[in-house]
């Protein structure tokens, strides 16, 4: 577990401060840390820095006041960073990289906080000996600028940290550290399998219940959906022990409750549900489609497809999740519940 590791001067940098992001810097900057949140959203830029910002959690209200910078301010940095926590989206990671990269201490970490495959993105803009991998479980909101809906307060996130290279090995408890104050911090020894753990949960739930447009215990309520969102589980936990990944325990589990294959999926998404997930939360893909934005969607259940198809092996559950988030996507149809007949016909069911 990581302890939380007291201000010590290091300057720590959130790119990406939209829900998530946001929460964790407010958090950060709370227990004394020096904390630039970067962000892309004016708006949200320019209320954070008028009114400061607004968390709302379900048992309190935060209001915490936060050092903000556009990304177009970036390039006005002179001291840099020895900490960057990167909550972009999966498919923005290597451009985000690219940007920070020039402000990051030369001993500087750059951590992905992100959902995805992104480690090596990551490595190959700032060298591997100044990244490291995480897993985020943290489940909130934000439709106002300035103001974050945290569905699940520092007691009911959970991060994973862990080192890529033998460079970084001992380095990994100065996140756990700071991720501490924002939810529960551990240090695993496979980031990688602990990555695809979280893919597989991901696979599971974030574009399936996003597709029928509803929140997402709504969702797994919904008849049928249960069995699609596990077959869609499957399929990605197949690929990454096909690809040499193995089973590790997350969201505060531990080996034993991940000693059966054949019940892993399903115990990952109960462990989900009953930890993390509130009768009103809907999964980032939801937000983005409500927002008229591209998803991740490609980095997730795409990820399944690609890898599944260069091992030979078949994953059609996740390519038909694919095809129906790329035609709500081009406005095709829209996100509801009578997208699961889709996906069941899509996945030869």
């Amino acid at each position: 577990m990581g302890e939380r590791t007291s201000p010590d001067g290091r300057r720590i940098a959130v790119l990406g401060a939209g829900a998530n992001g946001a929460s964790i810097g407010a958090d950060l900057t709370r227990a004394g840390h020096d904390v630039t949140l970067i962000e892309q959203w004016p708006d949200h830029v320019a209320a954070m820095r008028a009114d400061g910002l607004t968390v709302r959690m379900p048992d309190r209200v935060e209001r915490t006041e936060v050092t903000t910078a556009h990304l177009c301010e970036v390039a006005t940095v002179i001291e840099p960073f020895d900490v960057v926590l990167m909550l972009m989206k999966a498919y923005d990671s290597r451009w985000a990289a690219q940007l920070i990269e020039p402000h990051l201490a030369p001993d500087g970490l750059l951590v992905g906080v992100q959902n995805g495959m992104t480690i090596d993105t990551i490595a190959e803009v700032v060298g591997p000996e100044r990244t490291l991998g995480c897993v985020i479980e943290v489940s909130s909101t934000m439709y106002e600028p300035g103001i974050v809906e945290r569905h699940s307060g520092p007691d009911r996130s959970w991060f994973a940290v862990g080192s890529v290279t033998e460079a970084t090995v001992g380095r990994e408890s100065e996140i756990a550290g700071l991720l501490a104050w924002a939810g529960t911090a551990e240090v695993v020894d496979d980031i990688r399998s602990a990555k695809w753990m979280k893919l597989v949960s991901n696979a599971t739930t974030l574009v399936t219940t996003a597709s029928l447009g509803l929140p997402m215990q709504a969702a797994l309520d919904h008849p049928g959906m249960r069995e699609l969102m596990l077959r869609s589980g499957q399929e990605a936990l197949d690929a990454a022990l096909a690809d040499g990944r193995t089973i590790t325990p997350i969201f505060g589990l531990d080996a034993d409750d991940v000693s059966r294959p054949e019940t892993v999926v399903e115990t990952l998404l109960d462990t989900l549900y009953g930890g993390f997930v509130l009768p009103s939360t809907t999964t980032t893909i939801l937000q983005d489609w409500t927002k008229g934005r591209h998803s991740e969607v490609d980095d997730i259940n795409g990820h399944v497809v690609d890898t599944a198809r260069r091992l030979g092996l078949a994953a059609p559950v996740n390519a038909a999740v694919v095809e129906v988030a790329h035609r709500i996507e081009r406005r095709e149809i829209a996100p509801s519940p009578d997208n699961l007949r889709l996906l069941l016909t899509l996945a030869g069911s």
